[in-house]
């Protein structure tokens, strides 16, 4: 069984730790040197959704486009190749977006007729100012910042202060590496993928409390054994619950990624980068931080009046 196993994960903690700042400093130097790909939430522009009734190619749309003078956009399909967004750079303060989409789609319908495409279909026209673009962003990354502390003071109080710097040590870790994915790779980034990574955070931070209620009882329980002995002992005992939970979110997120549709994709790869990595940083950071600050059964048991070793903790 899963929890009689005797894996020595500690031991290659040290690999991890390696391991672990290469791709943090790859991850941080593709955030400052290039940035990140934000989608209209953060930037501001008009995204336009169009359906097409034959199958149409993503060159002639921006072709159209361009002929119409509206080079600057940005065209993907959206599903299918007969459904196309457009995303548009802000345009000039008297231009509204009614106008806007009603030029776009004119001369697109236009263009479609003329190459034998068929009808073109105006579905949705979303329109978000440069400076409300601005100020989510920014609210955006107080959100982050907020939950960390929050999470900080939370495991100070739940455990002890070595577990709450290890925790929080892990969360941040996870939060680089999935938004450092997004800039590597110049993948949208949105508000949906904002609050993918809010939801990464509770997800991790739950994991790595399983591991420090379970190492708090097997140093009040198990009185030989060195720290490093006991925590690995708890990790192999929760093993089968993070394999079973982990794997079960696995599934029900790539079924929507690969089906759930565009507009949720980078919802959907967030959260997978973000157990992925937070799974393994619950082991490999969150813990091993604990231990590398010290650690001690005194920590977590301390002594009552009396001498006799007590769990006096919440």
């Amino acid at each position: 069984m899963l929890n009689e196993l005797n894996i020595d994960f500690l031991g290659k903690r040290h690999i991890a730790a390696v391991g672990s700042g290469i791709v943090l400093l790859v991850c941080l130097a593709s955030m400052l040197l290039r940035g990140f790909n934000f989608g209209l939430d953060f930037t501001g522009g008009t995204v336009i959704e169009l359906g097409y009734e034959n199958p149409v190619e993503v060159a002639a749309v921006s072709d159209a486009l361009s002929e119409n003078g509206f080079g600057g956009a940005t065209v993907q399909y959206f599903g299918s190749r007969r459904d196309i967004l457009i995303r548009m750079a802000p345009q000039e303060a008297e231009t509204s977006s009614a106008d806007l989409s009603d030029r776009v789609f004119r001369g697109l319908s236009t263009a479609a007729k003329d190459a034998g495409l068929g009808d073109v279909e105006l579905r949705r026209v979303e329109f978000v100012g440069p400076q409300v673009g601005e100020q989510l962003r920014e609210q955006g990354g107080l959100a982050v910042l907020f939950a960390l502390i929050g999470i900080l003071i939370y495991v100070a109080f739940r455990f002890e202060w070595r577990f709450s710097v290890g925790a929080v040590a892990a969360l941040i870790h996870d939060v680089l590496i999935t938004v450092g994915v997004f800039s590597l790779f110049q993948i949208d980034f949105d508000l949906t993928v904002l609050a993918a990574v809010l939801a990464v955070i509770g997800y991790s931070l739950n994991d790595t409390i399983v591991i420090f209620d379970r190492i708090r009882e097997n140093f009040r329980k198990l009185r030989k054994g060195t720290v490093t002995e006991i925590t690995n002992r708890s990790i192999n005992q929760t093993l089968s619950r993070t394999i079973i939970t982990s794997g079960t979110t696995l599934l029900v997120l790539l079924a929507l990624y690969f089906l759930g549709g565009e507009a949720i994709h980078g919802f959907s790869l967030a959260l997978i980068i973000g157990i992925v990595v937070g799974t393994y940083s619950t082991i490999y950071i969150a813990t091993a931080m604990a231990i590398w600050l010290g650690i001690s059964r005194a920590d977590l048991l301390p002594t009552a009046k009396g001498g006799e070793v007590v769990d006096d903790r919440p």
